[in-house]
């Protein structure tokens, strides 16, 4: 098949994007990657020698512009409609497959014009006003929340799940406010790090390349010795030696925190988009897998709290939640068609 795969804008929809088409390519399929000129799609994929072709066209959000900007910003999406329409006939697509984002808009718009099948993938528990718009016009869409054909689980890298295991007791706190930090998870880290020392309790804190020099000397203030990290890529390593998390709940942390079984404290992203770092983070709630609460004054006794409960019963509901291969089990459901 020849599969193309659209989308970005942010890495949360762009590993998305990664996880999909390294399987598609493994499983013999031809792939392409229709991005915008815009946000971090050329970060990730200008370079790529996964794809057989990438391109990059000028779009740029549209829900977040007013009056003229909008027009504008629909005026590019129009055109680079037209242009994906092209794309689309000469890669001769047997299938687009959005994964959300503003960058997603022209591709998925021009599958539906030219009656290619088009698959959305849902990464967060709010469904984005695209995929909104698209979702009766789309084949198959994916979820990691909804029940029934519909659902999916979330592609997650292996390395999450070899490294799994049940949490019994906090031994190690890992912090993790996202690639750009969180300022007030900084701040509930350092408030919370003389009682965690206290107990003997290791902490790991990522806590963003803006934030990390004031975090580091904070915590050499406090005579505390520990981990800080401004950004890393290895966050699957640091997971598989921590015990318990404080977190945003952006959809691919959420879910890889999921698949390690490591009971989190969710503080979602209060300016998030139809908030839904917070209805993310009710999933797992609701499922009793983890904790959320409110970005608010407040939070050290709940936090402390929860750190002290017996976590072992949320380490296991959370094993029950995902599963391994959520990227293989969505290309074998577009290959069947």
């Amino acid at each position: 098949m020849n599969l193309i795969f659209t989308g970005g804008g942010t890495g949360g929809h762009l590993v998305i994007a990664l996880s999909l088409a390294q399987v598609a390519r493994e499983r013999g399929h031809r792939v392409m990657f229709i991005g915008s000129t815009s946000g971090q799609d050329r970060q990730w994929f200008a370079d790529s020698t996964l794809f057989d072709e990438v391109h990059f066209l000028e779009t740029t959000g549209v829900v977040n512009k007013s009056g003229f900007g909008k027009l504008g910003a629909l005026w590019k999406v129009f055109k680079a409609s037209l242009k994906s329409r092209d794309l689309i006939g000469k890669f001769h697509a047997d299938a687009v497959v959005s994964v959300g984002g503003f960058s997603a808009a022209p591709a998925a718009l021009a599958a539906v014009v030219s009656r290619v099948p088009l698959y959305i993938h849902e990464q967060n528990a709010v469904t984005g006003k695209l995929n909104r718009l698209l979702r009766p016009y789309a084949k198959r869409f994916f979820s990691s929340y909804e029940e029934g054909e519909n659902h999916c689980d979330y592609p997650v890298n292996a390395r999450y799940f070899e490294n799994a295991r049940i949490r019994t007791e906090v031994k190690t706190v890992i912090f993790l406010g996202g690639s750009q930090g969180a300022k007030f998870i900084n701040d509930l880290a350092l408030e919370i790090a003389p009682w965690l020392a206290h107990g003997g309790i290791h902490i790991i804190h990522q806590c963003g390349l803006k934030e990390e020099e004031r975090v580091r000397a904070a915590y050499h203030h406090l005579g505390i010795e520990a981990e800080v990290y401004g950004f890393t890529t290895q966050i699957a390593e640091l997971c598989e030696k921590s015990d318990f998390a404080v977190s945003r709940s952006g959809a691919s942390t959420l879910w890889e925190l999921c698949a390690a079984k490591i009971p989190a404290f969710y503080i979602p992203f209060p300016y998030a988009a139809a908030d839904h770092q917070y209805h993310n983070a009710r999933y797992i709630i609701d499922h009793n897998a983890g904790w959320c609460e409110r970005q608010s004054e407040g939070l050290l006794l709940k936090l402390q709290e929860a750190i002290g409960s017996d976590i072992r019963a949320k380490s296991e509901a959370l094993g029950n939640l995902i599963t391994q291969n959520g990227a293989t089990h969505i290309i074998e459901k577009i290959e069947k068609r």
